[in-house]
């Protein structure tokens, strides 16, 4: 590939592990950025940035291999990604607003996540300056069109939903145009962790998305790791993977009870609600938590399994598997039909967007971190795809990847390696990048180390891929099929918001 061929021959590496990360000159990152728009396979995973530099994530899929990649920042300045990959521009929105860094030649930047009720602005930055007050409110784009009617959903909705905006603009009942505006849940997570050993900022890393506990805390401990040049011992890496294969059940249940109830398909949604609730139980019972917060750490896990929740684990995930094909059948009866030929989201276009999860997988991108780049201990993962690319096909692939869950634990859970389930970790510097699979997709992260405390980090939720995903394919739909397609996707707004 021409932007492969590029990378490899103009950047100098700095030490990073286990991808080495290439920096480039100012000037030849426009020949880069220019490469890339003639690459369109070359996907673009996650875009931040540190006091200096800025960086980017990258994935070959033809080699296939990850790509990091950086260009310094020049008197608060850097060339715009946003021409070659369009979702380069949410990133840059952020940047801005954390960090200060302004993308030059790019599009207008608007806020992302400072609403002008931050304490200071760019807090990232060396130097955070004073806020300067409220700001003029967010301009949504009003297309020029005849018969306009603008719906505002959000930021609070009087449900039980994370706050977040989307404007939907229609003509008739047909939507022409969605934005979303996101950052009403922002935490200061990157701010939170500098200056703290990886040990105690892990538990920041499992609060950025609750339905990512797991594999974002899989993503966290695996850099720090990496950053040092250490490795789980065996069966803490086995116990992760159990971890995550009961995650990945538990949000395929609650993403599929969501989609249930806005169908108006009340049966198959309470019993996915009951049986999330079963394994969350089970979850409780043998891991202390019932959504794994804070088992996972660097070096290890924080507790081995409890003896009394390996039953209970293997009785919630049996009795899902046991009733599954029943509750396939219902889905696969008028629930199927409601949602087959709406929100089809193209092969083309999840892989431009490096589309991840069900999501990506029901339009034939079968990227699954497991695999590619992979990690301990998975080998050999099943990874079923669809071509079809609507909410029908994201829901039948939610549960076929239960049926595989299901059937890998008890497995798994016989098969715990004997040992240590977590080993100390050395005082030392370095970078280090991990990534674990979340039910959602990929998750990433990225750690600078200074003598065993994190100087610099970012955490990269599958959610800023799927929210430019639901705003590319909304226009055309049917205004009553907007809430279905959303819960089809599968996204929450608080990884995003970080």
């Amino acid at each position: 590939m021409i932007a492969a061929e590029l990378i490899r021959r103009l950047g100098t590496f700095a030490p990073a592990q286990p991808w080495r990360r290439r920096v480039f000159a100012l000037d030849a990152w426009p020949t880069i950025v220019e490469a890339l728009a003639a690459t369109p396979a070359i996907e673009l995973l996650a875009m931040w940035a540190d006091t200096a530099q800025v960086h980017v994530l990258l994935h070959d899929p033809g080699l296939p291999e990850i790509m990091p990649l950086s260009v310094p920042v020049q008197e608060g300045r850097y060339p715009s990604l946003a021409g070659a990959r369009p979702l380069a521009a949410w990133f840059e929105r952020m940047i801005r607003d954390l960090w200060g860094h302004v993308a030059e030649e790019g599009p207008a930047l608007l806020p992302w996540l400072d609403h002008g009720h931050f304490p200071s602005s760019h807090n990232l930055a060396p130097r955070p300056t004073p806020a300067a007050g409220a700001p003029e409110p967010y301009e949504f784009h009003v297309p020029d069109a005849e018969g306009i009617t603008q719906f505002p959903f959000g930021p609070v909705r009087g449900l039980v939903e994370t706050a977040g905006q989307l404007r939907l603009t229609c003509q008739g009942d047909r939507v022409i145009q969605a934005e979303a505006l996101l950052g009403y849940t922002h935490k200061g997570i990157l701010n939170l962790v500098r200056g703290k050993s990886p040990r105690a900022a892990a538990r920041f890393a499992a609060r950025l998305a609750g339905e990512a506990t797991v594999a974002h805390s899989i993503a966290f401990a695996r850099a720090a790791e990496a950053a040092i040049g250490t490795e789980a011992p065996p069966r803490a890496a086995a116990l992760r993977a159990v971890m995550a294969e009961i995650e990945r059940i538990a949000i395929h249940c609650a993403d599929l009870r969501a989609i249930c109830a806005a169908a108006g398909a009340p049966v198959p949604e309470a019993r996915f609600a009951w049986h999330r609730e079963a394994i969350c139980q089970a979850t409780l019972a043998a891991f202390g938590h019932r959504l794994m917060m804070d088992q996972v750490i660097p070096g290890g896990v924080a507790a081995d399994i409890a003896p009394e929740g390996l039953a209970a684990v293997l009785g919630a995930v049996g009795a899902l598997r046991a009733e599954l094909p029943e509750l396939a059948g219902m889905c696969a009866g008028r629930l199927a039909a409601r949602l087959a030929g709406i929100g089809v989201v193209p092969a083309g276009l999840a892989a431009f967007v490096a589309l991840g999860g069900p999501a990506g997988r029901a339009s034939g991108r079968g990227f699954d971190a497991r695999r590619v780049p992979g990690y301990p201990p998975y080998a050999g993962v099943a990874v079923p795809t669809a071509p079809d690319g609507d909410a029908a096909a994201r829901l039948r692939l939610r549960l076929t990847e239960i049926e595989i869950a299901c059937a890998a634990l008890p497995a798994m859970l016989a098969g715990l390696p004997d040992g240590p389930a977590s080993v100390g970790q050395p005082l030392g510097s370095g970078e280090g990048f991990g990534v674990a699979e979340g039910a959602r997709g990929d998750c990433w992260c990225w750690l600078r180390l200074d003598n065993g405390l994190i100087s610099a980090a970012f955490l990269a939720d599958p959610g800023w891929r799927a929210w430019a995903t639901i705003e590319a394919i909304l226009p055309g739909a049917a205004l009553s099929d907007v809430a279905l397609i959303i819960r089809s996707i599968g996204t929450g707004n608080s990884g995003v918001d970080l």
